[in-house]
């Protein structure tokens, strides 16, 4: 596969000579530049942040993600980090237990290997720190594409010349919009998200608890490692009207949100005024025709973010920068390398973005009655006998990888 190699693409022959820029410190950015290193190439990357962005919610590491954490040799690192989380309540507003399902169990959002965002990228920081140039407090304010090279102006003032230029930041990226102006679009799923860190209570232990409320609202409370717990609200919203807000609008609106609807409001309300990590933010897909133009190409969020909902996230990221780093490897020009990466992560990307019928309408209920309803069916859900008769159907959840990857091992350098 793979368009045919012409005059005007760079032949990639002398790979530690070829100078790529990967932007966006995450999880994406460090997993395709520690793949670059491997074979040879030159790898900067650059965070717009003065330091690594520590925070975030839970992540799993499963699949195929934990396919390429192997093969990384960073399973180890990842289970002595572990959340210590031991599965998933449902709860009602009296914060009794309506269903319970173990991290064993195939019912269970809890993942073997559960832990920290924050942690996780701390981890592909260290093992990647001594071979890579990380740049903080920078960031790229224009992008100018040549035959054979792209040139790169930095907000610090310096302007330098790269073979290639990898875009791996978040579903916000302001790089992508230099390259790609407004093609990339977003399907808005009706839902505001937000996350902080709060204080442990009594209340809390090693279960995640997820309660529904009226008028569309979802909270969850997850342990973490670090002697705090992860709190989140989502909400359904038509219309996206909660944009652009400064912390304190963010903090205000959370706060008239979630009044007076019960179970531990107070105390998120409370913890929401001190929060110094609050996260808030539309929960959209995006849907890029093109992931790469010239030079320059996307990978993670940036390219395909699936949401949160999706569980892919990390999938999606750490078998982007995977595939792309060995392709770049493998094919005479850069060019080639972009075909064949599409064609491997499109069919991909598009199966992570498919949602389950009726999400996320069923699962955020806005009256009495629909609570009342899906409460219910937790209840009976989460029966032992029905627990192991879905168990019959359904096998250990993270048992299946969704993509075959290519084996690229034998081109390591």
């Amino acid at each position: 596969m793979g368009k045919p190699f012409n005059e005007f693409d760079t032949i990639m022959d002398n790979k530690s000579q070829r100078r790529i820029l990967v932007t966006g410190a995450s999880i994406a950015g460090p997993t395709i530049a520690y793949w670059l290193n491997k074979y040879g190439f030159e790898v900067t990357v650059l965070e717009r942040a003065s330091e690594l962005r520590l925070g975030g919610q839970n992540i799993d590491v499963k699949g195929p993600a934990l396919e390429i954490a192997r093969k990384m040799g960073l399973e180890e690192a990842i289970r002595k980090a572990n959340t210590t989380e031991v599965g998933l309540r449902f709860v009602d507003t009296n914060n009794q237990t309506l269903a319970e399902f173990s991290k064993e169990s195939a019912l269970s959002m809890t993942q073997d290997l559960e832990i920290l965002r924050g942690d996780f990228v701390n981890i592909l920081y260290n093992l990647t720190k001594d071979d890579l140039n990380y740049r903080f407090n920078d960031y790229i304010n224009h992008v100018e594409q040549h035959q054979d090279k792209v040139t790169v102006t930095f907000h610090s003032g310096s302007k330098e010349d790269f073979e290639l230029l990898v875009i791996a930041e978040g579903i916000g990226s302001l790089t992508r919009k230099l390259v790609f102006g407004t093609e990339p679009t977003f399907k808005f799923l009706k839902l505001y998200t937000a996350y902080f860190t709060i204080a442990k209570a009594p209340t809390d232990d090693q279960w995640a608890r997820w309660c529904n409320a009226t008028t569309g609202i979802v909270f969850m409370m997850r342990p973490d490692n670090h002697g705090t717990t992860r709190a989140s609200i989502t909400f359904l919203s038509k219309e996206e009207k909660y944009t652009k807000l400064t912390l304190d609008q963010q903090k205000k609106v959370l706060t008239e949100k979630i009044r007076g609807l019960g179970w531990e409001t107070d105390r998120l309300i409370a913890e929401i005024q001190k929060s110094e990590d609050l996260y808030f933010e539309r929960v959209s897909q995006v849907k890029a025709p093109n992931w790469s133009k010239g030079r320059v190409i996307m990978i993670g969020d940036a390219a395909y973010c699936a949401t949160p909902i999706s569980g892919k996230g990390t999938d999606l990221s750490m078998v982007g920068g995977y595939v792309l780093a060995a392709e770049l490897q493998k094919n005479q020009s850069h060019s080639e390398a972009f075909v064949e990466y599409e064609a491997i992560m499109r069919p991909y990307v598009n199966k992570c973005q498919e949602l389950p019928p009726g999400v996320p309408g069923l699962v955020y209920p806005t009256s009495t009655l629909g609570v009342h309803v899906l409460n219910t069916l937790f209840k009976i859900v989460g029966s032992g006998p029905v627990q192991w008769f879905i168990s019959l159907f359904t096998g250990k959840k993270d048992s299946k990888i969704d993509i075959e990857l290519p084996d690229y091992d034998h081109k390591i350098q």
